[in-house]
C-alpha cells in the first residue's frame, strides 16, 4: 500500500534534486507511510515509524556524538530514511560520523545535490499514498464481488482455490487438520515439486494467528472453518523471504470463507423428494430431529417406520467416497434415483437420499411378514440390472446393518452400514446381487467412519502431533517404532524383531518416544491413548 524509499527516488521532483544514496541501500525497500520536514536534531520524538524525514542539516550538531546519537534515534523510531539537501550547511558531502552510523544501521541516507522545494516532495509524496491506497480499496471490492459471486453459485471447493490462485498469480493448496491435500492449483507451476511431502513440511508450519506469514517457509496461511470448527488450511505459497502484499491475505481469507460457507450449503440439484428423503436420514444420523418429528415426516412421504423393523443400507459408486463427492456429483444423483427406482420395483418402503461422505443411505422398513435377506438380495439384484441398463458403472458396493425393532435405534443400523461399507471396500470385489454384512467391524471400522471428523484429526494431532513432526523434521522413524510396540502387545523383544533391530537400540528408541510425548508407556491408559491414536492415523491417511 505504501511506496518504498526506493520508488520515491524515483519520482519526479526528486529526480530534480540529483538524488545520491550515500548509506543505507539494505534498507531501500523500507515502506515510505509519510513525509516529515523537519530541521530539528531531536525530531525522533515526533515520529511515529515509517516517516522519509527531510532536512537541510542547519540545525543538525557538528560534533560526532550528537550526530551519530541523531541516526540511532532515527533508526530506533523506525524512520523510513533521512534526505539531506546539500548547500546550506553541507556544501559538497556530508559528514562521515552521519554516513558511517546510518550505514551501520541500515537507514537509508540520500543527498539532494541540486535544490528542491520540500514541500512538492511531500504532496507528490502523499499523492502516490492516496493513490496507491485507493487503487488497494478497489482491488479488495474487486475480490469481494468475485468471491461473492462464488458463493452464490455454490462453487466447489477446486473452483474457489483456483480463482484465488489466479488472483494471486501463486500455487494455492486446501488441506485438512491432518495436512492431507484435499484441492490444489499450481498456478502453471510444477505440481510434483509443490506437493512432495507435503505433510512433512505442513506439519513444520505453525503461524500464530488465523492467518499469518512463515517467512523460512513462504507460506501465508489462514484457516477455514465455520461456526467455530475449523476443519483445514488454505496455504498460498509465495517466494520465501519476501512478504506478500496486504491484498494476497485479503484474497485469501476471502477465498477461506467462500469454502467454509460452501461447506455449510447445499449444493446438490436433487429433487424436492430427494431432498426430504436426505434430511430426514440426515436427522436420525445428527439427532437433529426428534423421533416423533421423523416419524410424522416420512409417514407423510409414505414410509412408515413405527412398529416395524428397520435396516440400514449404504451404497457406494465404484472410485470411492471422495470421487463421488468432488468429481462426480452428476453421477451420484443419478445413482440415487436409480437406487429410488429399485425400491419402488421390488415394493419396499425406504428413506434413500445422499450421504454427507459421497454414498447413498437408504433406511428400509419391512413388515412383519417380509422375509429381511429376500428384501435385500431383490433389491441389490435390481439395483445391478437397472444400474447396467442405465449406462452406470455396476461395480458399486452394498452393505447392510443389523436390523433394529424401533426408530429410535434407527441410527445404529445406518451407522453400522456405513462401517460395514468402509470395511468392505477393502475386500474382494463384489459379485452381482450381493450384500456386505461384517458383524465385526469393531475399532478399525468405526475410526475409518470418523476419518473426516475435524474432532477426530485434532485427537490426532494431540497424541501424536510432537511425535510427528519431530519426525518429520529429522527422518525418523519414531511413529512405526511405537506402532510396532503397541501391536506386539507391549511386547519388546518381539517388537524389536519385528523392526529388525538390536533390542537396546529399540528399547533407545521407545525411550525418545517417551521423552518427546511426554508419557509413560509402562502405563496402559497411555499406551491405549497411543494405540487408539494410531488406529485413527491410519483411519485418516487412507
Amino acid at each position: 500500500m505504501f511506496p518504498t524509499v526506493a520508488q520515491v527516488l524515483e519520482l519526479d521532483v526528486l529526480r530534480r534534486g540529483n538524488p545520491r544514496i550515500v548509506a543505507g541501500t539494505a534498507g531501500l525497500h523500507r515502506p515510505v507511510r509519510w513525509v516529515h520536514i523537519s530541521e530539528l536534531a531531536d525530531i525522533a520524538g515526533m515520529l511515529h515509524g515509517g516517516e522519509l524525514v527531510l532536512t537541510t542539516g542547519v540545525m543538525l550538531p557538528a560534533d560526532k556524538e550528537p550526530l551519530t546519537r541523531y541516526i540511532h534515534e532515527l533508526a530506533d523510531i523506525g524512520a523510513a530514511g533521512l534526505v539531506v539537501e546539500l548547500g546550506r550547511r553541507y556544501a559538497d558531502e556530508l559528514p562521515r560520523a552521519l554516513v558511517k552510523t546510518a550505514e551501520r544501521r541500515e537507514l537509508p541516507l540520500i543527498e539532494l545535490r541540486t535544490e528542491v522545494r520540500f514541500v512538492a516532495v511531500t504532496e507528490a509524496v502523499h499523492a502516490h499514498v492516496v493513490d496507491a491506497q485507493l487503487t488497494e480499496l478497489r482491488a479488495s471490492e474487486a475480490v469481494h464481488q468475485i468471491f461473492n459471486e462464488l458463493s452464490v453459485e455454490g462453487a466447489e471447493p477446486a473452483e474457489v482455490v483456483r480463482e484465488v490462485a489466479r488472483m494471486a498469480g501463486a500455487p494455492v493448496v486446501l488441506e485438512n487438520l491432518s495436512h492431507q491435500v484435499l484441492a490444489f492449483d499450481a498456478a502453471g507451476q510444477d505440481p510434483q515439486a509443490l506437493l512432495d511431502g507435503w505433510e512433512r513440511r505442513s506439519r513444520g508450519v505453525r503461524p500464530p494467528a488465523r492467518t499469518g506469514y512463515d517467512t523460512r517457509s513462504g507460506w501465508l496461511i489462514t484457516t477455514v472453518g465455520a461456526r467455530g470448527r475449523d476443519w483445514g488450511r488454505l496455504v498460498l505459497v509465495c517466494r520465501p523471504g519476501e512478504e506478500p502484499a496486504p491484498r494476497l491475505a485479503v484474497v485469501l481469507e476471502r477465498g477461506a470463507s467462500t469454502l467454509a460457507l460452501g461447506r455449510l450449503l447445499e449444493r446438490d440439484q436433487e429433487s424436492l423428494e430427494r431432498q426430504t428423503h436426505r434430511m430426514l436420514l440426515s436427522g436420525i444420523l445428527t439427532h437433529s430431529l426428534t423421533v416423533s418429528d421423523v416419524a410424522l415426516r416420512a409417514r407423510a412421504l409414505g414410509v412408515p417406520l413405527e412398529s416395524r423393523s428397520l435396516v440400514g443400507v449404504v451404497l457406494r459408486l465404484g472410485g470411492g467416497p471422495f470421487s463421488a463427492a468432488l468429481e462426480a456429483q452428476a453421477r451420484l444423483r443419478d445413482f440415487t434415483e436409480t437406487a429410488a427406482l429399485a425400491v419402488r420395483e421390488r415394493r419396499l418402503s425406504a428413506l434413500i437420499g445422499s450421504l454427507d461422505d459421497g454414498g447413498v443411505g437408504l433406511l428400509i422398513s419391512l413388515g412383519p411378514s417380509d422375509n429381511e435377506h429376500a428384501a435385500l438380495q431383490g433389491f441389490a439384484t435390481a439395483l445391478d440390472r437397472l444400474a447396467g441398463a442405465a449406462g452406470m458403472d455396476p461395480a458399486f458396493l452394498m452393505a447392510a446393518g443389523s436390523s433394529v425393532g424401533s426408530l429410535r435405534d434407527a441410527r445404529r443400523t445406518l451407522l453400522e452400514a456405513v462401517q460395514v461399507a468402509e470395511a468392505a471396500d477393502r475386500t474382494t470385489v463384489r459379485t452381482a446381487g450381493t450384500y456386505y454384512r461384517l458383524p465385526d467391524v469393531r475399532l478399525r471400522g468405526l475410526l475409518h467412519l470418523l476419518r473426516d471428523d475435524s474432532r477426530l484429526q485434532t485427537y490426532v494431532e494431540r497424541e501424536l502431533g510432537p511425535l510427528l513432526t519431530h519426525d518429520a523434521e529429522n527422518g525418523t522413524d519414531l511413529v512405526r517404532i511405537l506402532s510396532a510396540y503397541l501391536a506386539s502387545g507391549r511386547n519388546k523383544s518381539a517388537a524389536a524383531d519385528t523392526v529388525h533391530m538390536s533390542r537396546p537400540a529399540f528399547y533407545d528408541r521407545l525411550h525418545k518416544v517417551e521423552r518427546i510425548l511426554g508419557t509413560d508407556l509402562d502405563q496402559v491408559e497411555s499406551c491405549l491413548s497411543l494405540h487408539v491414536a494410531l488406529l485413527a492415523l491410519e483411519a485418516v491417511r487412507r
